[in-house]
């Protein structure tokens, strides 16, 4: 993977968020990926979000596995922690580092080709042991490393470049992940900034396995007429099931919404979700209901986005796994090694 350094000089009027950084302490090496692409627009969306929270970089870690998406963490958070797994394994490698140190905020980001295929099983376990994340996938509908082959997120109405059909039906990311019990599933677009940046915020927030899905156009193989997943096509048929804003706990709430009903979802941190519905009909808390929402939704050649369902009542992985509150990877032999009067203790409960 080539790596180009940017520029260190910064202006000295930069603007600083509360810990003192800058956007461009944010940032990572310059973009190799094809101009216009829009997973770089993830990473920026990516680099909003962290400055806007606060993000301290050397308590954060960046996963991928292979793929054009799995090269964007080189192009945001430099000062962070970076692992790049094999194809389809980064949810193992997370997984594991979670559970190891849970001291450390985690972004993983993937690729349709990288999770809905070769890594679909990793995927799926990675929601259904709860792993404390944010799992991004940058959705094109096609594999773009190896020349615009259909993935298996491409819609059956969808085209290729030369005007081949898909044959077969896609994998709906965001219905597959509600059905196997993420508590934190959002679709968004790379060519919505506006509400893409609240949406990683508050994915960052959620204690337990948040997953947003992208749709991320793919310029060079997958951005032509006839393609589902072109800027074009879901721009026209974009449908938001609400309005996102992100209130961090420690920020005074000033914002004026439009008149509709606002449903506020308090996260485990204290920070809140403010939604204002834009659609009277749905309800993110209902796990049925959204499932409908986006069958229905899909049959109609829409594209919805938003966040589609939230729950802050499940336990993610490391309440089931009872872990101390210090890191694993800190604990010293002292706090391993169990006592003699506690040794004596497991060994009676034991006894016939």
């Amino acid at each position: 993977m080539s790596y180009i350094r940017k520029p260190a000089f910064q202006h000295p009027n930069l603007p600083k968020n509360e810990i003192g950084l800058t956007r461009r302490d944010y940032e990572g090496a310059m973009s190799t990926l094809c101009a216009g692409c829009g997973h770089d627009s993830v990473s920026a969306a990516i680099i909003e979000a962290c400055y806007a929270l606060g993000v301290e970089p050397h308590r954060l870690a960046k996963l991928s596995g292979i793929g054009c998406s799995s090269k964007t963490p080189t192009y945001f958070l430099s000062k962070s922690h970076g692992f790049n797994s094999v194809h389809g394994r980064m949810p193992s490698i997370a997984t594991g580092a979670s559970m190891a140190n849970t001291g450390l905020k985690y972004i993983g980001v993937s690729g349709d080709g990288d999770s809905a295929s070769i890594g679909l099983g990793q995927f799926a376990h990675a929601i259904r042991r709860q792993v404390n994340m944010l799992y991004i996938i940058e959705n094109n509908g096609t594999y773009g490393l190896t020349k615009g082959q259909f993935s298996a997120t491409n819609d059956r109405a969808s085209v290729g470049r030369k005007g081949q059909k898909n044959q077969f039906d896609p994998i709906d990311i965001c219905s597959l992940a509600i059905q196997l019990g993420a508590s934190f599933v959002a679709r968004g677009f790379s060519g919505d900034k506006a509400q893409l940046v609240p949406l990683i915020e508050s994915g960052m927030a959620h204690e337990g396995f948040a997953l947003i899905d992208v749709v991320s156009p793919c310029v060079t193989f997958n951005n032509h007429l006839g393609s589902t997943k072109s800027f074009d096509f879901v721009r026209e048929h974009n449908n938001a099931v609400m309005a996102t804003d992100f209130v961090p706990a420690r920020e005074q709430i000033h914002a004026e919404y439009d008149k509709g009903e606002a449903v506020d979802v308090q996260l485990h941190d204290d920070c809140t979700i403010r939604l204002r519905k834009l659609d009277d009909d749905y309800d993110p808390t209902d796990r049925a209901s959204a499932l409908k929402y986006l069958a229905d939704h899909h049959d109609r050649g829409e594209v919805v986005t938003g966040l589609l369902h939230v729950d802050t009542g499940i336990e993610n992985l490391r309440d089931k796994a009872q872990l101390v509150d210090q890191p694993l990877n800190e604990l010293v032999e002292r706090d391993l090694v169990p006592s003699q009067a506690l040794l004596d203790e497991v060994n009676q409960r034991r006894r016939w």
